[in-house]
Order: C-alpha cells, then sequence, then structure tokens
C-alpha cells in the first residue's frame, strides 16, 4: 500500500458521523486514522484504526501519551493535516439527579479530550498549516430538558474552538460545526417505537427533514481542504434552518 500523502486524525469512528467522516476523507486521498472505544470495527475504510478510551486519555497523562505515540507511529514523518474531534457521550439527566460521574464523563469525552488531543499534536498540525475541527452540536446554542450534561459540554468545546484560534494566531486554524439532529442509528434507536414522534422531528426542519451524516462529513472536508482558510474560530450550524424558526403552540 502506497502511503498516504496527507493523514487526518477522527476520533468517534465507529459511530453515523465518525463512519461518513472517515469514507469521505478517504475518498479525497486522505490517509485517515482513526480512534473509537470499540476494539474492531468492520468494513471501516481507514488506514489505520485505534482502540482507545478518551475518558481514560483526558484524565490519565501516561495513557495519552501511548495513544499519541501509536498515532506517531502511523504518521512517520508525515505531517497531520486534521484532527477531528468527533467522539462525544450523550448522557440524559435532569439536574437534580445527575451524578458526579456522569459530569466528569461526559466533560472528559467531549470536552478535555479533544483539547489534550489538540495540544499533543501542535507540532505536527502547525507544519502542515493544519486544522483542528471540532464537532460540537446545537445543544451548544439551543437546548432542552435532561440534556444538561450534554449542552454544557458543547457550549464549551464551541467557545474552546473560539478560545484556540485566538490563541495559536493563524499556525493552525481551529473550526466548529454545530450540527442539528443527524439521522444515525443512535438517533433512531431513541426514538424506537415513537414514529410519530421521528416524523414530526423532520417536519420541524424548515428543509424538511433531519440531517445526512455524510452531510457533516463534506463540510468538515471543505473546512479543511475547501481552499477557504481564512475561516477559523467560528461555529458553523448545521442544523437545516432550525434554530432559525419560532416555535409556535402550532408546532
Amino acid at each position: 500500500m502506497i502511503p498516504a500523502k496527507r493523514y487526518c486524525l477522527v476520533t468517534g469512528a465507529a459511530g453515523g458521523i465518525g463512519r461518513a467522516l472517515v469514507d469521505i476523507f478517504a475518498d479525497a486521498g486522505y490517509g485517515v486514522i482513526a480512534i473509537d472505544l470499540m476494539k474492531e470495527i468492520k468494513g471501516l475504510r481507514c488506514l489505520h484504526y485505534i482502540q482507545a478510551d478518551l475518558n481514560l486519555l483526558a484524565d490519565d497523562c501516561e495513557y495519552a501519551d501511548q495513544v499519541m505515540l501509536r498515532v506517531r507511529g502511523f504518521l512517520g514523518d508525515r505531517p497531520l493535516a486534521a484532527l477531528i474531534n468527533n467522539a462525544a457521550i450523550q448522557v440524559m439527566a435532569p439536574t437534580a439527579l445527575l451524578n458526579r460521574n456522569e459530569w466528569k464523563k461526559t466533560l472528559n469525552v467531549n470536552l478535555l479530550a479533544p483539547f489534550f488531543l489538540a495540544q499533543g499534536f501542535l507540532d505536527e498540525l502547525m507544519i502542515s498549516k493544519g486544522v483542528v475541527v471540532n464537532i460540537s452540536s446545537i445543544h451548544a446554542q439551543h437546548t432542552k430538558a435532561d440534556f444538561v450534561a450534554y449542552s454544557t459540554s458543547k457550549a464549551a468545546i464551541s467557545g474552546l474552538t473560539r478560545a484556540m484560534a485566538v490563541d495559536l494566531r493563524g499556525a493552525v486554524r481551529v473550526v466548529c460545526i454545530e450540527p442539528a439532529a443527524i439521522e444515525t442509528q443512535m438517533l433512531k434507536d431513541g426514538f424506537k417505537g415513537r414514529d410519530g414522534d421521528y416524523k414530526k422531528l423532520n417536519e420541524l426542519h424548515p428543509i424538511g427533514r433531519i440531517g445526512k451524516p455524510d452531510e457533516v462529513a463534506r463540510l468538515a472536508l471543505m473546512i479543511v481542504d475547501g481552499g477557504i482558510n481564512f475561516l477559523n474560530g467560528v461555529s458553523i450550524r448545521l442544523d437545516g434552518g432550525i434554530s432559525a424558526r419560532l416555535m409556535d403552540p402550532e408546532y
């Protein structure tokens, strides 16, 4: 196999958006290094795969160093063009019942691990004038009951995007995507037995449907490789127009 000229690192590769990211970047000629908690992912089109626990990576410096060393082993002397922080967990619990472990794990996976990965691969990203793409959520701006931990972590990573872009002064670009509902298996499982509610969720988006994983992935590729290097320090809402809609009782 001929080594790719450009490499990207994608976390959360097992999910619907993660798989789409791997496929889209592989199609664009990138050597994709994929990370996920799962031991093995069948059919994943990455060049290299690493099983890693981002919750542990955020807590344990030695473990984090081991994971990053494996990534560097796959990179060799080739620079890292993009880090795509896609992995996330979603704990649903009201304020009164949200426990410390749930809070900590949510922040570890959704916020701290993305920062430590960006920090850890900063030299590689600077060599390539690379890009960090953080996959946030519409919950960074608009949320609902029982999403306290998740929405807080997503608001934080959107804020981290702005802060890092300013701090890195253009040496590495940092851009965020805030998707609304995306058609993943996880979303469908959450609406199992509630076909009417799932249909209504689609209809609530002014475009008439929820988003598709490959739309998130194509936007990420555009950010990384679309020739728009002035795009930096911003969060792009990929939401089908739902954040613009005023929800009256008729809806």
